[in-house]
């Protein structure tokens, strides 16, 4: 005649045979498992700007880490490498990017062609594969614009100041005709006295 378990002996056999399951689900699944984060999928960026394209792998094997780059002139492959093995840099982009260790690559000198999507690839040791993506936008500093704009606040201040010169002349020159207006006038009026006093 068999009892049921009951008390700590009860919750002990079954801890002991959930940990059981899962000690040996853990040991039978396959050893591989890549997983990646992307923290910035979006990037902004204006010409001759360093940009860095920041991801964070996670395997338990040696992963193969691969980066492209997809844009309306077509599909480039940037680089690929292995962990604590090769780097297999694109000649397009020799001299322009940087490689970590945690998957995340930097563009130097970024230019108009640069912009478009950035495809990572990470593949582990076993077979297991992970992507991500970022969205590179690239703009141009116009520099005519903003010299049209150095020019016509140089003009504006030139002929501000031209004004403001030709307002203190014309001042100047109301109050020395005022003052000789008013030194004839008084001339007059004592020669206009004299006049009467000697008519008198």
């Amino acid at each position: 005649l068999m009892r049921p378990l009951r008390g700590c002996r009860g919750r002990g056999v079954v801890v002991g045979t959930v940990t059981l399951c899962l000690a040996a689900g853990w040991a039978l699944q396959t050893p591989g498992g890549v997983s990646l984060v992307v923290p910035q999928p979006s990037i902004n960026a204006t010409v001759a700007q360093n940009i860095l394209l920041s991801v964070e792998y996670f395997c338990r094997g040696v992963a193969t880490i691969e980066w492209k780059h997809v844009s309306s002139w077509g599909t480039t492959r940037i680089v690929e490498w292995k962990s604590g093995s090769y780097v297999n840099i694109s000649t397009v982009y020799k001299d322009r990017v940087n490689t970590f260790e945690n998957g995340s690559i930097q563009l130097l000198n970024v230019g108009m062609r640069d912009a478009g999507y950035y495809f990572i690839t990470v593949t582990e040791e076993y077979g297991t594969n992970t992507y991500g993506t970022i969205i590179v936008n690239v703009y141009e500093i116009i520099y005519e614009d903003l010299h049209f704009v150095a020019v016509l606040f140089a003009f504006l201040a030139a002929v501000s100041a031209i004004l403001i010169c030709f307002m203190w002349l014309c001042n100047k020159s109301l109050h020395l005709f005022q003052k000789t207006t008013t030194h004839k006038l008084t001339a007059s009026t004592t020669e206009e006295i004299e006049l009467e006093t000697i008519e008198c």
